[in-house]
């Protein structure tokens, strides 16, 4: 074929039908941008938002404010064993005492509620594990999935200094806790990087968990909204810390 002979045909419009082609054009190509806006922004949702704000309260033993805010998460959709599961899951970073005043709190809630003809769901109930094999050895393998790192035979630093706390982490933290499957291992990972923040002097620590909670599916975006949400429970030197530490986390995971 001599594409030489070939005739181009220039189609040409009307001005008002060319206005008309160029809005539907721009218009079109605006909806595509705000489409990449809204999904590139997308943020933590109430839950979410619940679960940090009960994790700090209950690691500060803040409970008048508790109280107001385990309401909150139950209007915000988290059931009551979901919001039990955070309560229990802070007594690991933060200690039975703050837990346990924690549950006690929320009883008196879900009772207060009950009074005021609310009757909140309950959610689903954690299920059984079948799984029979060394727990040690389960745990471990969870903590591997959750760094993305397989982790050595044999424990070191603080592990092998004191070799007790490295089995009670591995059976009872990460087989025990983490097994439960009322939370997500994402939900989990907030409760702790709310906790770790609230109580402070972690660092280290927090960077850990930070880096898990990239793992575990929270975007940069979101851990960035986790520092603001927890911002108004913590106080303005704490908020700086977890910032701060957040930067290093990302920097280095860029």
């Amino acid at each position: 074929m001599d594409l030489s002979k070939i005739k181009l045909r220039t189609i040409r419009l009307k001005p008002a039908a060319f206005i008309t082609v160029l809005v539907v054009v721009l218009m079109t190509v605006n909806i595509i941008k705000a489409q990449n806006v809204v999904s590139s922004k997308e943020g933590l949702d109430p839950k979410a938002k619940g679960i940090i704000i009960i994790s700090s309260l209950t690691a500060q033993g803040e409970i008048p404010e508790l109280r107001k805010q385990l309401g909150g998460g139950l209007d915000a959709g988290l059931s009551v064993n979901e919001i039990k599961e955070v309560l229990v899951h802070t007594y690991a970073y933060c200690g039975f005492p703050r837990s346990i005043r924690g549950l006690q709190t929320f009883m008196q809630v879900i009772e207060e509620r009950k009074s005021r003809g609310i009757n909140d769901n309950m959610g689903k109930e954690a299920s059984p594990v079948s799984d029979d094999s060394n727990k040690y050895e389960r745990g471990k393998k969870i903590l591997g999935e959750l760094t993305g790192a397989p982790q050595p035979e044999q424990p070191s630093g603080y592990g092998a200094f004191a070799p007790a706390i490295d089995t009670f982490l591995k059976e009872h933290l990460f087989a025990d806790i983490f097994e439960r499957d009322v939370l997500t291992y994402g939900q989990r990972e907030l409760v702790t990087i709310s906790v770790i923040s609230a109580i402070g002097q972690a660092e280290p620590m927090l960077k850990s968990h930070l880096s898990i909670s990239l793992r575990t599916g929270w975007s940069p975006a979101q851990l960035k909204e986790f520092v603001t949400v927890i911002a108004p429970t913590i106080g303005k030197q704490k908020t700086a810390v977890a910032n701060t530490v957040l930067n290093e986390v990302l920097s280095s995971n860029k």
